[in-house]
């Protein structure tokens, strides 16, 4: 076995192996959550494409920095699944469908909702803390920005997808993820690419809020379930 295959086999080897178990044992039944997002975003492009439809998809999942903060946090959920209109939808759906779908197979569908809100929330309220730094702050944002549409699932896929890579200790795709995104801040430095950073700050904070917690449970009990703290595996998800 060469090298590189067992340094491929020991970044990505549980990952596939879960994500593949379930897709063999269950297939699309596997990731439920995952196609109504997939669908909820589709449709919500077609509606904002219709003369009829763009107002409704605007008033009740469109995010600006310069609306009050009760409106924003009413629509940040469903922003989440609405694509933005100057990029390509087949992005977003792709986007939803491998991340999220991963994450549902290895998490759960619920921990994958929290963790993808988290993520979001984390970018509707930096957008607000930048713009109020100021452009002259490199954490800041220039105030026209707080007229710019913040829709899109891409800062929870970001999240996400550190997120998963923390849990099965594919820890250098996680690292190659961040260095990403710091990479496209330094080239292209706009809202959504510092929207980014700050979802994958507030997933980091989870991470080792969870990594704290797993940590404690195995203390209390000395032991655990099959991939809990102390096997050297993943949790298993529930």
């Amino acid at each position: 076995m060469s090298t590189l295959t067992r340094l491929a086999r020991a970044e990505w080897g549980p990952l596939y192996a879960t994500v593949r178990g379930a897709l063999v044992a269950r297939r699309w039944r596997a990731i439920p959550l995952t196609l109504a997002a997939v669908c909820l975003t589709a449709a919500f492009q077609f509606v904002q494409n219709q003369s009829w439809g763009y107002q409704f998809v605007q008033n009740i999942g469109c995010v600006r920095a310069e609306d009050p903060l009760w409106l924003a946090l009413l629509r940040t959920p469903l922003s989440l699944f609405v694509p933005a209109l100057d990029l390509p939808v087949w992005g977003a759906l792709a986007q939803i469908l491998l991340v999220f779908g991963i994450a549902e197979i290895c998490l759960g569908w619920w921990r994958t909702l929290v963790i993808g809100y988290v993520a979001t929330l984390a970018g509707t309220l930096y957008a607000r803390v930048g713009i109020a730094l100021g452009y002259d702050n490199w954490f800041g944002l220039p105030a026209s920005d707080a007229q710019v549409a913040d829709t899109g699932p891409s800062a929870a896929v970001v999240g996400l997808a550190v997120f998963v890579c923390w849990r099965y200790r594919a820890y250098f795709t996680a690292a190659l993820v961040v260095v990403l995104m710091v990479v496209e801040v330094l080239f292209k430095n706009n809202l959504a690419g510092k929207e980014h950073l700050a979802a994958i700050a507030a997933v980091l904070v989870v991470c080792v809020i969870s990594d704290v917690r797993h940590r404690g449970r195995g203390g209390r009990s000395g032991s655990g379930r099959s991939g809990t703290a102390g096997s050297g595996l993943p949790p298993i998800r529930s």
